[in-house]
């Protein structure tokens, strides 16, 4: 068998769960946000389309485009059901956001979306004040009655970067602080997203996150930078190797993304990190 030569530098794909985030915070920010290298995945496609539904000039989706943002309170009730497709992201977090809005807003989504449990985000809504109801008492449609929310410390049984951020984006827009905490860690975008865009999100010992909300964001320049989980395809390729180096630019390496690459390395791989700067908090 030949040799397995690796050469040359690759760009992957911009994360998904980041390239919902700056679709969100950037509908949400005060001012025009600059969104280069979103993933123009579905999943992604089904976030654009709810927040236009709620009255949010999305463009077309590109490598590069602007979004004028409505404010935390700027957004408008929907004539329609809220597609989500397939995306739980969108479902979850956008459930967050209308939560703390002054109408109600009904979501559905495809057969498999439709089987998925909601309740667990449900349940800190309704303690903040909104009323949530829910097909079968766990999934969708949905319907989520905005309200004046109340503060909530909510302790999470399972750690949920959907469920903390749903959390969080309702205490943002309803202007209330709001506690999460969780047994380990979860992905924590939302948080870095916000602090970049002016909100205190600070984290105690205990995986705490507390969000002290802004009286509003600032707009959102960021390029997305690439998914760790498409990277981990080409850097085991790479690692199965017999020689050369391949560069794979513009990753995201925030610390709760990188266990692949962790992984490799404790098998001897040799993985080389040049941290570039960040962009929207992403290291």
């Amino acid at each position: 068998m030949a040799a397995l030569t690796v050469g040359g530098t690759v760009r992957v794909p911009g994360d998904k769960s980041i390239s919902h985030r700056a679709l969100m915070l950037g509908a949400l920010a005060t001012g025009r946000s600059r969104v280069r290298g979103i993933l123009e995945s579905a999943d992604v496609h089904s976030t654009a389309a709810v927040l236009r539904a709620l009255g949010v000039a999305v463009p077309s989706l590109g490598a590069a485009f602007e979004l004028e943002g409505r404010g935390l309170r700027g957004l408008r009730a929907s004539a329609e059901p809220l597609d989500c497709g397939n995306s739980g992201t969108t479902t979850r977090l956008m459930a967050g956001v209308c939560a703390g809005q002054t109408f109600a807003s009904r979501f559905v989504g495809d057969a498999s979306l439709s089987r998925r449990p909601m309740r667990r985000i449900a349940r800190p809504l309704e303690l903040m004040g909104a009323r949530v109801e829910l097909t079968d008492g766990e999934r969708l449609p949905m319907t989520v009655h905005g309200a004046a929310l109340r503060p909530i410390t909510w302790e999470s049984e399972k750690s949920s970067a959907q469920v903390k951020s749903a959390i969080l984006l309702a205490g943002l827009v309803a202007g209330v602080p709001v506690t999460v905490g969780e047994p380990e860690r979860s992905r924590d975008h939302s948080e870095r997203m916000l602090r970049a865009l002016g909100a205190v999100v600070t984290v105690d010992g205990d995986n705490r996150v507390r969000l002290e909300p802004p009286a509003s964001l600032h707009a959102l320049d960021v390029a997305v930078p690439g998914d760790p989980s498409s990277a981990a395809f080409v850097a085991a390729l790479a690692a199965l190797a017999d020689r050369g180096a391949l560069t794979i630019d513009g990753v995201c390496l925030i610390p709760t993304r990188t266990g692949f690459f962790d992984a490799l390395r404790a098998m001897g791989a040799a993985i080389h990190v040049d941290a570039a700067g960040d962009q929207g908090g992403e290291p």
